[in-house]
């Protein structure tokens, strides 16, 4: 499943993607209760308590789209993609935990940078950076090089003991999405925490793949263009550290609790790579296979 939170006249949504439209779930739940008598089950209107809520909510909506397959198109459950303002899946997410140098192509774009023998956690973002996969990113006056870096996210969906294994740790991932780690090299140099962690700095979306539909998260390919130029072209597949390893190894240490984020790092051609950076005015997108693309614009701080 795609799963999506937007916003409608004010108010925010928990939608499903069905054959190319944006479904309302709950609304669309209602329907299938009204139309079949099916058992009734108080559907979350918002994404975190739909993860919260494990396989019984995961179930409920696969009844939905099977329902929406036989179904006419009904007022009040169908939006458009592009009517619709699309935010983050999680608009608030839990810990946001990055890791460091995770592709070898990205140590190579910084000469400084030391390649890792375990998995490297390097920082956390701050939640209230979260932004949409639409929305802009600030330009801080704070800093000259403003960077992009790409990275595929995964979405805890159950609380993630600390003694998990790796051939167990994947099974508590509820689902995956696009997480542009925007950096200011300068300031990270001096605060990598405040480096890393500008208002806006932590764009996510278009939605949240399930794990039932993204079965095979190790071989995508990953991209990023500024201005219609591609500057990162890669494949996960290039990993030092694959996703199990990278998940137990934070697991180990502190409790992945539902909505809590964790990314993969990002391949190299970033602006390290020869200096140069982003500047208002630039659009950046950002795509991964299998999930889609998002899209910011550089705006100046008002």
């Amino acid at each position: 499943m795609r799963l999506y939170t937007f916003e409608r006249e004010g108010t925010q949504h928990l939608g499903v993607e069905h054959k190319g439209r944006l479904a309302d779930l709950p609304a669309a739940y209602q329907a299938l209760v009204k139309a079949q008598g099916a058992t009734r089950f108080d559907m979350p209107s918002d994404m975190l308590s739909f993860i919260r809520m494990g396989i019984a909510a995961t179930n409920a909506a696969k009844q939905v789209l099977s329902f929406l397959d036989g179904a006419p198109a009904a007022s009040g459950i169908y939006f458009d993609m592009d009517k619709v303002k699309l935010h983050a899946p999680l608009p608030r997410p839990g810990k946001i935990l990055c890791s460091g140098i995770n592709y070898a192509s990205h140590a190579e774009d910084n000469p400084n940078a030391i390649m890792p023998t375990k998995p490297m956690v390097g920082f956390a973002k701050m939640p209230s950076n979260v932004i949409g996969p639409f929305d802009s990113i600030i330009y801080p006056k704070l800093t000259q090089q403003l960077d992009w870096e790409v990275e595929l996210a995964a979405i805890i969906g159950e609380t993630i003991p600390r003694e998990v294994t790796e051939n167990e740790v994947v099974q508590y991932v509820a689902g995956y999405t696009i997480f542009h780690d925007v950096s200011a090299r300068d300031v990270q140099n001096e605060s990598l925490i405040l480096g890393k962690n500008f208002d806006t700095f932590a764009p996510m979306g278009p939605c949240m793949v399930t794990t039932d539909e993204l079965t095979d998260p190790y071989t995508l390919q990953l991209k990023t263009l500024v201005n219609g130029v591609v500057k990162q072209n890669a494949n996960n597949r290039d990993w030092l550290f694959p996703l199990p390893k990278m998940l137990c190894r934070v697991a180990n240490v502190m409790t992945l609790y539902p909505g809590d984020v964790v990314t993969m790092g990002t391949p190299g051609g970033t602006g390290l790579k020869d200096g140069k950076y982003l500047k208002v005015g630039d659009v950046v997108r950002m795509e991964i296979d299998g999930i889609g693309h998002i899209e910011n614009r550089i705006v100046a701080p008002a």
